[in-house]
């Protein structure tokens, strides 16, 4: 059955709908699964009958187009492959779910009816995308999911959920997949849960959805990301499954089996239905995590700066030089001072805090042999 096309009125304010007022929605949590792309009519039909067979899965998801970062990668098949999820759609009872990113791909995929449509990490980053999505999604009745931007950037994520939202779009979810992160971390993503719970206390009744294949990258912390997302009170769970991930055309570190996908909800702990959920505390949770996080990072870096301060009066004592340089020491605390106004830190505790560490500093590098 293909989408619905309704005349919006210019006064019309759309009420952002609870995840149980979605059609998808059989069970507690939202379950969306299939394989990161679809690849055969062979691979996508069999994955979806294991997934039905195994009824825990609500939304079988499939890529279509796939955005690569080099070229050369498998970028999915395209329209074609859209038939095989109205064979999915018909033969497994299930609702289907593919990305979008481009005018053309909405209106594919509304073409054959697609139940859901989701916009990647890449689109959610450029609000002209966004827009150009938003405008060919007037009077549409469809669901739409937004993952989160690439950058932790909580408005810009709001910011394309509202245009979607304007054009008339009820049935909206955010999908959090974690954040770029340079930083030597054992997730492909980051989480950064602090965002999304952002996110949910300036629109507490969105539908908050995790996507833990992407924020782990791989199999092993599928299971405690997942855990953590309903902890928080997220209301459903995106992840990848594969008839045979280790051959899968992409992604296929971070796919699991449909029988493995069973297994990992099961292990899951759910809150009671009668229990309220307190986002603002939790949110508080979530900050005192990361100061707890941003401390051991700064001990990290002390600790690393010490060594490296030993290693100099190391070379000071080898060549008979005074330990105390005190052109040096005012050269350090005054560079400090400087960079920590362009950041917004007090004159005064900068000076100190740098002062301590340079007392530190020479001290070990008098205790240095």
């Amino acid at each position: 059955m293909e989408a619905k096309v309704k005349p919006l009125s210019n006064m019309e304010k759309p009420v952002i709908k609870t995840i149980s007022d979605w059609s998808v929605c059989r069970q507690k949590p939202l379950v969306i699964s299939g394989p990161c792309s679809a690849e055969t009519e062979e691979q996508v039909m069999e994955t979806a009958k294991q997934l039905s067979a195994g009824g825990k899965c609500d939304v079988f998801r499939a890529g279509v187009w796939k955005p690569r970062t080099k070229p050369g990668g498998f970028e999915g098949i395209g329209c074609s492959s859209l038939r095989w999820l109205k064979r999915v759609r018909k033969e497994c009872q299930l609702p289907v779910a593919v990305e979008v990113a481009r005018e053309k791909h909405v209106y594919e995929a509304l073409k054959h009816g697609i139940d859901i449509l989701w916009i990647g990490a890449r689109t959610t980053t450029n609000p002209f995308s966004i827009q150009e999505i938003a405008d060919t999604l007037k009077g549409v009745d469809v669901t739409v999911l937004v993952k989160n931007p690439v950058n932790p950037d909580v408005d810009l994520w709001m910011g394309a959920i509202e245009r979607i939202n304007k054009a008339g779009v009820n049935r909206i979810g955010a999908v959090h997949r974690g954040f770029f992160c340079c930083e030597n971390e054992p997730y492909r993503n980051t989480p950064k849960w602090q965002i999304p719970m952002e996110l949910r206390r300036r629109m507490p009744q969105l539908p908050m959805i995790c996507d833990p294949s992407h924020m782990s990258g791989k199999p092993g912390y599928l299971q405690e990301i997942a855990q953590k997302a309903m902890d928080l009170g997220f209301e459903g769970l995106m992840i990848e499954s594969h008839i045979q991930p280790e051959n899968a055309w992409s992604d296929s570190g971070q796919q699991i089996k449909p029988a493995e996908l069973v297994s990992l909800l099961e292990s899951l702990a759910s809150e009671p239905e009668n229990e309220k959920v307190d986002f603002s505390s939790r949110l508080l949770n979530e900050l005192r995590e990361q100061i707890d996080i941003f401390d051991d990072q700064i001990m990290d870096m002390l600790e690393r700066r010490f060594r490296v301060a030993e290693k100099i009066g190391a070379e000071k004592r080898k060549k008979d030089i005074p330990f105390l340089q005190s052109a040096r020491r005012s050269e350090i605390i005054g560079k400090a001072v400087k960079k920590g106004e362009g950041r917004g830190l007090d004159r005064d505790f900068v000076k100190q805090l740098f002062s301590l560490i340079h007392s530190e500093s020479l001290n070990r590098q008098m205790k240095t042999k």
